[in-house]
C-alpha cells in the first residue's frame, strides 16, 4: 500500500490567480494524504456568468455571495477543527482573497459597504498556517483559461488578471505573522506529470520561517 504523504502544517491554503490550477493541486494533494478540502463552490455563485459580462453591474453581488460562502466554509472549518484536532486541512482560496478581489472590481461606496462586512466578518475566522501561491504570467493563465472552456471566463483580459495578481503580492508584502510561499509555476503540469507533481509536494513538506519566499524551479533555490 502506498504511504500517504504528510506535511508539517494542519491547515494549508493554496492560492493563485483564475485559471492556475489550485484546486486540482487541492485535489491531487487530497488524495495522497488524505486531507479534508476546503473548496470554493465559485459554480455555485448565480451571479458569476452576469458579473464577467457587466461587472460594473454584479460586481457587489458576485463580491457578497462569495464572502458570504467563503465566511460559511471556514467558520464550518472551525468546528471541525476542533473536533478532529489531528485531520489536515487544504484550501484552495485564503477569506482575505474576497477583499484582494472586492478592491479591483468595486468601487465607491459599494467598496465602502464591502469594506465594512469584510472587517465585521474575517477577525472571526481561522488563518491558514502557510500559504502557497503559484504564479504564472498573465498570458499562460489565458491558455489554461481558454483550455479549461468555461463559457463565461473566455473573454476575461490579461489586464484584469494583472490587476488581480498585483493584489495578491502587494497583500503577501504586508503579510509577516505567517509564511507565504510564491512558486514559480510557469510550465508546471502537476495535473499530468509525476514529477511536477513530487515537486510541489517537496516544496509543501517543509517548513517556513514566517514572512515572504519564492521559489523557482528553474534554479530550484530561494531568491528574495
Amino acid at each position: 500500500m502506498e504511504n500517504k504523504i504528510s506535511f508539517p502544517y494542519r491547515f494549508i491554503a493554496i492560492e493563485g490567480n483564475i485559471g492556475t490550477g489550485k484546486t486540482t493541486l487541492c485535489k491531487l494533494l487530497q488524495k495522497k494524504s488524505g486531507a479534508e478540502l476546503i473548496l470554493e463552490q465559485f459554480t455555485d455563485n448565480p451571479f458569476l456568468e452576469n458579473f464577467y459580462g457587466n461587472p460594473e453591474r454584479f460586481g457587489l453581488q458576485v463580491e457578497l455571495f462569495f464572502l458570504s460562502e467563503r465566511y460559511k466554509q471556514l467558520k464550518d472549518h472551525e468546528v471541525r477543527s476542533t473536533l478532529f484536532s489531528d485531520r489536515l486541512f487544504i484550501s484552495d482560496y485564503i477569506f482575505i482573497k474576497s477583499l484582494l478581489f472586492a478592491s479591483r472590481n468595486l468601487k465607491g461606496n459599494e467598496l465602502n459597504l464591502y469594506h465594512r462586512i469584510f472587517e465585521a466578518l474575517h477577525t472571526h475566522l481561522p488563518k491558514p498556517d502557510i500559504i502557497f501561491y503559484i504564479h504564472r504570467t498573465p498570458e499562460e493563465l489565458l491558455q489554461l483559461i481558454s483550455e479549461r472552456n468555461r463559457p463565461y471566463e473566455q473573454d476575461i483580459k490579461s489586464s484584469y488578471l494583472e490587476r488581480i495578481q498585483g493584489a495578491y503580492l502587494d497583500y503577501f508584502k504586508s503579510l509577516a505573522d505567517i509564511p507565504v510561499v510564491i512558486i514559480d509555476g510557469a510550465g508546471l503540469d502537476y495535473a499530468n506529470k509525476k514529477e511536477d507533481f513530487e515537486y510541489i509536494v517537496g516544496i509543501m513538506s517543509k517548513t517556513y520561517n514566517k514572512g515572504n519566499h519564492f521559489i523557482s524551479h528553474k534554479k530550484d533555490t530561494f531568491f528574495e
